[in-house]
């Protein structure tokens, strides 16, 4: 049994303002299982906080159901559900030293004395902070605010504990201790994890799975890993930045697709999941293209090719992202390691220098491109789709 089931959930405040979350076409459902970091992902505005303030019982959704441990909770106040919340503002008490701010919940359960200061030690212990249970929270740093606020959050021992982008107000060397804090966190307890953030990577380096979001709706749920080898939309692919999508002209023929931008010819296989007349874009993953230095296309079998002028070159510490403007316009990035590059080549790749960037065909991702509020009105011609 799936520790929390959220089933076609919708939010609206009024006919005027439309959906919060979910839409006329259906809710948010997604399952989560026990001792699972699931995070929900996506754009400000998408809908991930409204879906986290709905399990917390802070927000009535306008239809749907909410289920943990096989009960419905949909109605029930935050107190009375399994649930604890770490908002981005921690909302620690400052008058109150460490130790008072984790004991506080406890309190206000009138759980005894003794059990009450057992427990406070051990959510402390947990995050490193039993040391520090006498420190005013004024005299904490960012990280140890962020350990403070999870520690109360624990110490009540909720089946599922809700992060509402916790680490949004944190430097970037923070940030990643507390990702990695967290990991630890949650295979040292067993705790279920529900994860809002708008960072990818923040989402890939923590969560067992993710749930794409996009205007209200979940688009995709996956592992990070299979997300990123297999976006099923443009929409995914761009926001996880993926690689370079392609559009253009699309000629499905069996098992294969053709996309044509007008100067580029891509090819890719047409996914198991695809439908008749769906409209595809292709994904061209930066860290599967070649280049050269050359104004030839590469003839081959197996790859694909196209000429190109280099624009800029970027540096990411671990490789060297090149952004290229292909013949037709069409702009590509290829990414080439740090260790690949040497001198000479850096002193080949400077802006305005000719190239050919080439890419195996196996390697092409082909995804849906089709808008899901538009889909319904498509067609097969206005989608630009031909079958062969």
């Amino acid at each position: 049994m799936s520790t929390l089931r959220c089933i076609d959930l919708t939010k609206t405040y009024g006919a005027e303002a439309g959906y919060a979350l979910g839409g006329s076409a259906g809710g948010v459902s997604f399952d989560v299982e026990q001792g699972e970091l699931f995070a929900l992902l996506g754009p400000s505005g998408c809908g991930k906080t409204t879906t986290l303030r709905i399990i917390g019982g802070f927000v009535e959704p306008t239809s749907g159901r909410v289920e943990l441990g096989g009960e419905d909770v949909t109605r029930k106040p935050p107190y009375a559900r399994p649930t604890n919340t770490v908002f981005q503002s921690y909302a620690l008490f400052p008058h109150l030293s460490v130790g008072a701010n984790v004991e506080f919940g406890l309190k206000m359960d009138r759980v005894g004395r003794k059990e009450r200061q057992t427990r406070t030690r051990e959510a402390l212990g947990i995050v490193g902070m039993e040391h520090l249970a006498d420190r005013r929270i004024a005299e904490l740093s960012g990280g140890q605010q962020q350990r403070a606020a999870l520690a109360r959050a624990m110490v009540k021992r909720p089946g599922v504990l809700l992060l509402d982008e916790p680490f949004g107000a944190l430097d970037l060397r923070l940030r990643r201790q507390m990702q990695d804090e967290l990991v630890r966190l949650k295979q040292a307890t067993g705790t279920t994890f529900v994860h809002v953030t708008h960072d990818q990577d923040e989402a890939c380096a923590i969560a067992d799975r993710i749930a794409v979001m996009d205007r209200g709706q979940i688009v995709q749920v996956d592992t990070p890993v299979q997300l990123y080898r297999a976006p099923r939309t443009a929409y995914v692919a761009q926001f996880l930045n993926v690689g370079t999508v392609l559009r253009g002209k699309t000629v499905r023929q069996g098992g294969d697709v053709s996309i044509d931008t007008g100067g580029v010819l891509v090819h890719g296989a047409v996914p198991q999941w695809a439908e008749p007349g769906m409209r595809f874009s292709a994904v061209l993953p930066p860290d599967q293209v070649t280049i050269a230095p050359g104004n030839e296309p590469i003839a081959s079998s197996d790859c694909e090719s196209a000429c190109g002028t280099i624009e800029h070159v970027a540096f990411t510490g671990s490789a060297f992202a090149v952004n290229l403007r292909l013949v037709d316009g069409t702009r590509l990035v290829a990414e080439v390691p740090r260790q690949a590059m040497s001198a000479g080549q850096q002193l080949n790749m400077q802006p305005g220098s000719e190239v050919v960037a080439s890419w195996r065909r196996c390697d092409v991702i082909i995804v849906d491109d089709v808008d899901p509020e538009l889909a319904a009105g498509d067609d097969a011609e206005q989608a630009g789709v031909i079958a062969a």
